[in-house]
């Protein structure tokens, strides 16, 4: 990327983070007697005490900063809307740094008094109220909570799916829904051997879009993706409730382009500085993150890549972790066939994703995000849920449909496996502010035929490679255990169902077998005895020959390092 890109860049970054609080909570359109248009305040009016509110948008995309700044305002004055139950599927928090996230309605008790959320880890208010016995805190799998808001629009309030079972969402094993043992009733319960689902009934939705016309239709072409919105609208009128949407401009009628009907909409607060992802306003969007874009690929990453470097997004990846993208690759390349759809996880997987794009395999995959985008490369970082050149962008409820009806592949992180392949990614230590939620992650475990984790071995441990051989420098803490402290992934559903699931490290691969986890590779310089077998809590078989293949030197160093498709293991 040339000096003129990065300077271009950081005045975006520059503007945003001057103006990023910037909002305009009366501003009115003139010109126009609908009385559908409103101010921000007047629309958050409408919102009643003890309602079940909704809000859209994931991470830094399409988030709904003039919604969450407005009720904080009108509940700093007047203390009302008060006793709000708010159901979120994808992150919409801030880690208590950015403005305009969800974490505004967490600053006060009794406006919140119920949480729902897919992903809670970057909303700190939350855990805080949680942490302080303030907050009725719920979390559930993404993908059930976007079909069963799709059902309120339906008249259906529970879905019955296995799903869950066998983890920390199954009453069996642990809480259900409740983050806070006892404080609350849990929305998961037992139906024979699956899962029943259930949400509380939506009356208030909540989001932004790019466009209205004058009639108050709703347009989201140019958007970077629009989640939950025309599902969260649906099952909030379907229970007699309301649907508030705040666009960037008003444009003329485009029958064609309607996405949401006038008559399904109840208040259009125009708001100048809505945006399309972080940083970037609508009116001036990225045409790369557009449905059917075709910019080129590689510049794009490259610029997405700088700012979230700017930003301090992207952790600093040394050869080590190099290392572990491209073992991770070649393991993808020799367990999944061509023309496969891929989910890919927040992280390391990401790097995944960019090296089957530049590995030449692009054409042969299809990635797919959870909140709608089909096709193009997955955005990094902050950008995360978005795509470069995607082939379409549909809700998130269609993808996750989608997902259970062919999925053939998920690279996801971890935090924590165990001796019977459990995986851990909700919880990273006791109480809830140490609590992430699960995510998507119990959905894509069950949709997917083959499951490939990945994650250092130890953390905060030191290792390098030298000489085309790993040394471990220094012992960290071990992430592969005896017993994980919650399960987010059953190992024993998995092989129940048959499927592949593969964990990469840096140390070397492990495949989950029924007589448990088999080192099936190994890197070289790792002493198989020593530094796995008697060093790690979890145990580990080896081959029935006893001979574990040892990494080959082009994935260690990088140097003629190639992607092939040879699907031989399967």
């Amino acid at each position: 990327m040339n000096l003129s890109a990065k300077i271009r860049l950081l005045s975006v970054i520059l503007r945003w983070r001057l103006t990023w609080k910037k909002n305009d909570l009366e501003y009115r359109p003139k010109g126009i007697d609908n009385p559908k248009f409103m101010t921000a305040m007047e629309a958050v009016r409408l919102i009643k005490d003890g309602s079940t509110s909704f809000s859209c948008g994931m991470a830094g995309n399409a988030r709904p900063s003039v919604w969450f700044w407005a009720i904080e305002r009108l509940f700093r004055e007047t203390g009302h809307p008060r006793g709000l139950t708010h159901i979120i599927v994808g992150a919409q928090g801030g880690r208590g740094r950015i403005p305009g996230t969800l974490e505004e309605l967490g600053k006060y008790p009794g406006l919140i008094t119920r949480l729902v959320a897919g992903h809670i880890e970057t909303l700190k208010t939350f855990l805080k109220l949680a942490d302080q016995g303030a907050l009725e805190l719920h979390t559930l799998p993404q993908g059930m909570e976007t079909l069963l808001i799709e059902a309120q629009g339906r008249g259906r309030f529970f879905i019955e799916s296995d799903t869950g079972a066998g983890t920390f969402l199954d009453p069996r094993v642990g809480n259900g829904s409740v983050v806070v043992p006892g404080k609350g009733t849990s929305l998961v319960e037992v139906a024979g051997e699956d899962l029943r689902y259930s949400l509380p009934k939506i009356d208030t939705a909540y989001f932004i879009a790019p466009a209205a016309d004058r009639e108050g239709n709703i347009y989201v072409k140019n958007c970077a993706l629009f989640t939950e919105t025309r599902e969260s609208a649906l099952a909030a009128k379907a229970n007699g409730g309301k649907v508030l949407v705040s666009v960037a401009q008003i444009i003329d009628k485009q029958p064609d382009d309607i996405f949401l009907p006038a008559e399904m909409v109840d208040a259009v607060a125009v708001h100048p500085y809505n945006e399309q992802t972080v940083a970037v306003p609508q009116k001036k969007f990225w045409p790369m993150f557009t449905e059917g874009a075709k910019v080129d690929p590689q510049a794009a990453m490259a610029e997405l890549q700088f700012v979230n470097r700017v930003l301090g997004i992207t952790p600093i990846r040394g050869k080590v972790e190099d290392a572990l993208a491209r073992l991770a690759a070649s393991i993808f390349t020799r367990f999944v066939k061509k023309c496969c759809n891929i989910i890919i996880g927040v992280g390391l997987p990401e790097e995944v994703a960019r090296l089957i794009h530049t590995g030449g395999l692009f054409e042969d995959v299809t990635f797919m995000s959870e909140t709608g985008v089909i096709g193009g490369l997955p955005a990094p970082g902050v950008y995360f849920g978005a795509g470069v050149n995607p082939r379409e962008i549909i809700s998130s409820a269609q993808i996750f449909h989608l997902c259970y009806e062919h999925l053939d592949c998920a690279v996801l992180g971890i935090l924590e496996v165990d001796s019977q392949g459990n995986v851990n990614v909700s919880k990273r230590g006791e109480g809830p502010l140490n609590y992430v939620g699960p995510g998507g992650f119990p959905d894509f475990c069950a949709a997917a035929d083959t499951l490939i984790f990945v994650g250092s071995w130890m953390a905060n441990a030191k290792m390098e490679i030298r000489d085309k051989r790993l040394s471990i420098l220094k012992s960290g803490t071990h992430k592969f255990i005896k017993k994980v402290s919650e399960i987010t992934m059953s190992g024993e559903q998995a092989l129940k169902k048959g499927k592949t699931a593969l964990y990469v490290t840096n140390v070397g691969v492990f495949r989950l077998t029924n007589k448990g986890m088999m080192l099936i590779e190994v890197m070289p310089g790792v002493d198989i005895e020593k530094d796995i077998i008697q060093a790690c809590p979890m145990q580990v078989i080896l081959p029935e020959s006893g001979q574990v293949p040892v990494t080959p030197d082009a994935i260690v160093t990088g140097e003629g390092f190639r992607l092939n498709w040879q699907s031989v293991f399967k």
